[in-house]
């Protein structure tokens, strides 16, 4: 697995924002899908998490000057959070599970969660 490998843009010329990876999590009983989109702005990345229930999530990084790498990614997926006190959907419980990913510019994310869950005992 690449963990240095890092998109050259995120962008296809067609808007100022891209869908970086979709994560299912099917043990959710709520059938949970988490999108993680960026968005140019000023010459940063913003990333922003959307659920279906308007969750706010912290990410780490929240901005970044360059698309992030393989491990970067990674890491912001698997410390993704929401405030305990706010959380609507009981989404906490469900970020403890492991996802499924799809993404098109990161081709090996999918590869590398699927591992994980069938170490964990996930089918």
């Amino acid at each position: 697995m690449d963990f240095d490998y890092r998109p050259a843009t995120y962008f296809n010329g067609t808007g100022a924002s891209a869908l970086l990876v979709k994560l299912t999590y099917p043990e959710s009983q709520w059938g949970e899908e988490i999108c993680i989109f960026a968005t140019a702005l000023d010459g940063e990345l913003f990333f922003e998490i959307v659920d279906f229930y308007g969750n706010e999530y912290q990410s780490k990084p929240e901005v970044s000057k360059r698309p992030l790498n393989l491990q970067e990614l990674i890491l912001l997926i698997e410390s993704l959070e929401v405030d305990p006190e706010a959380e609507i959907g009981n989404i906490n419980q469900t970020l403890a599970g492991i996802p499924i990913a799809e993404s098109e510019l990161y081709p090996q994310l999918k590869d590398y969660f699927a591992q994980k869950r069938v170490h964990f005992g996930y089918r």
